[in-house]
């Protein structure tokens, strides 16, 4: 089973936006809400910095 390295969790409106990095797949993120759903994109980020810019961009425009 592949690692997961968690850099970043952070609550926001009740939902948290977490940052993780997967070997071979590079950064990503998801979105927790309230009642249990998880949100994200597939795409695939360079830096922890370019996903959690993200996260919190598309956290705002969704949530």
């Amino acid at each position: 089973m592949p690692q997961i390295k968690v850099d970043t969790v952070i609550c926001i409106n009740g939902s948290i936006l977490i940052v993780y990095y997967t070997p071979g797949q590079c950064w990503q993120f998801r979105v927790i809400r309230r009642r249990g759903e998880v949100f994200g994109e597939q795409k695939l980020y360079y830096t922890a910095r370019a996903a959690l810019k993200m996260g919190l961009s598309w956290l705002k425009d969704e949530v």
